[in-house]
């Protein structure tokens, strides 16, 4: 194959597509090349061999030969018998496993899709299986090496059974699979095929494609250019092939690295570096900070290769923030989109009765209703939403109809929902049938204009149309619950890729980077547990059975993935490896392929390949703000208000949300970002607070004053108006009768509190009476107080019902100024007293503020005026709420108080070092 000739101007992928040209060029007449064939792995390894091409045959001009993929070429040989579709072999493999009803509660489609893969991988190998199920058994008893089990006779069985049944359905049906249509031809190609070939590889060919060309040698040359042993033949990629290719020959690293000393050329110092993380974050921010020092550096083509995606997500969420996009190679099941999420939300709200948090996230998607303009739209999904959350109901179309008395556009709405589940009301249908009706219900719905506005949309009608045709002829059916786990199935197996997207940084996979250079490349998730990965292995044999019959094992998986790796290191400059050195308190050890280059990269030449001035630039040391800026770390909130957004309106609990903390007011009763009513679906103790209040009033509007009442009257008249509020809910949820109980324990102990406040003079005189209290021209209090009690020389109190014990009323007044409620309460009625009557199971009490109230009440307003004063002045509003305030506050993922709490302790800490003060 020719000298592989290196050039300290050459890059690593050029010494290797140089070498394959002129082997090409040595073995052709030029300029016309149009009579030879290269396989390539893949059309990105087309370009740089058609460069080296050129620039080797040193000609003005050159006719290329033809370079194409092998599956490709395969596609371009038209078969007389028909492919059956997966889709119909997926289907009658499960209806054979339905039948025999081998697996009771098993996923059958999962499981079918699993026997499918086995199957094709039976063919691909050219595997035949004996004709009797007991000599099959026999068979993989030996293989096992076990004694023939029940277990065992059921696999063989199962396996055996199926793979005749289908085999057979096939002959019958005159089609043959998509394994054995690609081996027809491949076969056909390698009779007309009469030019010679030349083929890229980087790891052993699968069994189809082994035999193509050996049939393809009986009338051609055949060359093939294989990386492996061109990486072994090349002197500066010694340490990579005595690592990677023959690492179990290594034992001796010490002899080894004796030996690499003399071949100063392979060091990899210049081409790879590791970088161990502390945690996923690290390492993803590790990546973010080497991609944009590479794009600061002017490398335009750079590739992320994903063994981790979870943290190749964090990397890219990074990476866009700082406004760098991400083309991506690898894609996006169908399943995690947006265009899949409508189709699941519409059938999860068909078979949920319209649940109204289903029926809520159907209604928010962008995609439903695209017939209707935007506003529209949105102005009825909101309104019924306010109505569902208003009147609390849970489900049923019907009761959502009632709610939407009046609003034109809400009732247009459901009316549509209406019409579209018609189209899916069925017990039975087969999958075909099902998606003509799933696809009648989304043009109803006007879902399928939507869906064929978006990119992925478009991609996801595509898939369902295919489905349809293809299992047109199907006459099996189905039960609506199987059909949707079919579904679930079909939106898991496609994938979406984006095409939109041009960027220099490019994501992947390893195998797809065979015969492809990059200016820099970024390995992430370069740990043993994900270099070498796993295949997912299968669920029929093990690897020994797998072995006897001829399949591919772990072994071969693993040994791709080394070869792979092998290639990616060979062909590119720069690589950085990152991983996480720890999980979890752990320690996480590095790919074992890459370990072995560690070591012996550091015996022989003194490095251990780690990148010291990332983790340097990581720690602070190195970075500077005017080349290379870093997102500041978070801070606390605390934003000026416009004079817009100042209200005119405030209540007693709004104040005592700004005194909690103003960041918490601004965002709840500002910007209006209050967390929406629930749909109370059980009986909560806010349900509990609200009854009360409702009985109270009913019974001190039915007897004002007590005292002129027998006691036994009053305890029945009380525990009849109890029964008469509870009785809704008591019908509707037999838990509140626990709840009807808990209030009948404190009604003795309400009647005494009562009756000893009468005794001292004071008199029932209104409740839950609303008011209006101007406090400047700009700023108005209003609110609702439970009760006002009054004496003969007219003095007046002011109560507010409480649920909960004194202990916590009392620490709640016990500093001034920290619960207002009283305080404002007090003040619109100029009222002398003020007090929480605390209901907690049989224990009533008054519970008054230790301070004086008329003075209490007089700095409370002073001190709301002044705040609002200064909030017109452009005062701030900080978050700075005690802890007691943000553990059930809603606005603390918007404030985000955890990460700049955070970065205080570590700015602090910093400052320490520095000999600052924390």
């Amino acid at each position: 194959m020719g000298n592989l000739k290196n050039s300290s101007t050459q890059t690593a992928a050029a010494v290797f597509f140089d070498s394959v040209a002129r082997n090409i060029l040595a073995q052709n007449a030029l300029p016309d090349l149009r009579g030879a064939t290269i396989l390539l792995p893949n059309y990105h390894s087309a370009r740089p061999l058609a460069q080296a091409l050129s620039v080797e045959a040193c000609l003005p001009a050159l006719l290329l030969p033809r370079m194409v993929t092998l599956s490709d070429w395969a596609q371009s040989i038209s078969l007389d018998i028909s492919v059956q579709p997966d889709t119909q072999r997926i289907t009658a493999l499960y209806q054979a496993l339905r039948e025999r009803r081998w697996f009771a509660d098993a996923d059958l489609w999962s499981l079918s899709r699993e026997l499918l893969g086995l199957m094709d991988d039976l063919t691909r190998h050219h595997v035949a299986l004996p004709e009797s199920g007991t000599e099959f058994a026999e068979q993989l008893a030996q293989a096992y090496r076990a004694r023939s089990g029940q277990a065992m006779q059921f696999e063989a069985r199962v396996v055996h059974e199926l793979w005749y049944a289908m085999a057979t359905g096939g002959e019958l049906a005159g089609e043959l699979d998509s394994v054995r249509a690609y081996q027809q031809r491949l076969a056909q190609l390698a009779q007309r095929v009469d030019t010679p070939l030349y083929v890229l590889l980087t790891s052993d060919l699968a069994a189809p494609e082994a035999h193509f060309l050996e049939a393809c040698r009986a009338r051609v040359a055949v060359t093939i250019f294989d990386l492996r042993k061109m990486v072994a033949d090349a002197p500066a990629c010694a340490l990579l092939s005595r690592s990677l290719q023959h690492a179990a020959e290594s034992a001796d690293l010490r002899s080894a690295a004796a030996l690499l000393k003399k071949l100063p050329d392979a060091a990899l110092s210049q081409r790879l570096r590791l970088f161990g993380a502390h945690s996923l974050e690290q390492e993803a921010r590790a990546a973010e900070v080497q991609v944009r020092r590479w794009l600061l550096a002017g490398r335009q083509n750079i590739a992320l290769v994903a063994q981790d995606r979870l943290v190749a997500r964090r990397v890219r969420a990074l990476l866009e923030r700082a406004g760098v996009l991400v083309r991506d190679e690898t894609g996006w099941t169908m399943s995690t989109l947006a265009v899949s999420t409508v189709l699941m939300r519409w059938l999860d709200a068909l078979q949920s009765d319209f649940y109204y948090q289903d029926l809520l996230d159907l209604l928010k998607s962008p995609f439903i209703f695209a017939d209707l303009e935007a506003n529209a739209r949105k102005q009825a999904v909101y309104q019924l939403e306010q109505l569902v959350r208003k009147h609390g109901v849970a489900s049923h179309l019907d009761a959502f109809f009632d709610l939407a008395h009046g609003a034109a556009g809400v009732q247009t709405a459901l009316a549509r929902l209406r019409q579209a589940a018609e189209s899916l009301r069925r017990g039975s249908d087969t999958l075909g049938g099902w998606l003509r009706a799933l696809d009648d219900s989304l043009s109803i719905l006007g879902v399928l204009q939507g869906l064929a506005a978006d990119e992925a949309g478009a991609q996801l009608l595509q898939a369902l149309h295919t489905g349809q045709q293809e299992l047109a002829a199907d006459n099996t059916r189905f039960s609506r619950a199987e059909w949707r786990r079919w579904l679930a199935q079909q939106l898991d197996a496609h994938t979406f890729r984006d095409t939109s997207i041009d960027s220099p940084v490019l994501l992947t996979h390893l195998a797809a980077t065979r015969w492809r250079s990059f200016d820099a490349v970024l390995l992430l998730g370069a740990d043993a547990a994900h270099l070498p990965g796993t295949d997912n292995g299968s669920l029929w044999f093990n690897d020994a059975v797998r072995s006897t019959l001829g399949l591919p094992t772990r072994e071969n998986h693993l040994a791709q993935q080394r070869d792979d790796l092998l290639g990616l290191l060979a062909m590119n400059d720069t690589v950085l490896a990152t991983w996480q050195s720890s999980k979890s308190g752990e320690k996480n050890l590095l790919s074992p392929h890459l370990e072995m280059l560690r070591a012996l990269h550091e015996l022989a030449y003194g490095d251990d390949l780690a990148d010291k001035e990332l983790a340097g630039m990581l720690a602070g040391a190195q970075v500077r703000a005017a080349e290379f800026p870093l997102p500041e770390a978070a801070a606390m909130p605390a934003p000026v208000v416009p004079h817009s957004l100042i209200p005119e309106r405030i209540s007693a609990s709004g104040y005592n949300s700004l005194v909690a903390c103003p960041y918490q007011y601004f965002a709840r009763h500002m910007l209006r970002l209050n967390e929406l009513d629930e749909v109370r679906e059980g009986v909560e103790k806010r349900d509990y607070g609200e009854w009360a209040h409702d009985i109270l009033h009913r019974f001190h509007q039915q007897f004002p004053l007590l005292g002129e009442h027998a006691r036994a009257a009053l305890e029945e008249a009380l525990q009849h108006i109890s029964s008469e509020v509870f009785a809704p809910a008591v019908e509707r949820d037999y838990l509140a009768r626990a709840w009807l109980l808990r209030w009948q324990q404190a009604i003795p102990a309400y009647l005494d509190v009562q009756l000893k406040g009468e005794a001292e003079g004071w008199r029932y005189q209104n409740g839950e009476v609303p008011f209006e209290m101007p406090l400047t021209g700009e700023l108005t209090m209003h609110g609702r107080i439970d009760r006002v009690d009054a004496r003969a020389e007219g003095a007046v109190k002011v109560l507010d019902y409480k649920m909960m014990d004194a202990i916590r009323l009392r620490n709640k007044l016990r500093e001034p100024g920290e619960d207002v409620q009283l305080a404002c309460y007090a003040r619109v009625y100029e009222a002398g007293e003020a007090a929480f009557i605390s209901i907690e199971k049989d224990k009533v009490a008054a519970v008054a503020p230790p301070q004086d109230v008329p003075e209490l009440a007089q700095a409370n307003i002073e001190r709301l005026l002044t705040v609002f004063a200064q909030l017109r002045t452009g005062a701030a509003m900080p978050a700075h709420g005690v802890d007691e305030a943000c553990v059930y506050c809603e606005m603390r993922g918007l404030c985000r108080k955890s990460d700049w709490e955070t970065g205080t302790e570590v700015r602090g800490l910093r400052a320490v070092a520095e000999g600052g003060h924390g």
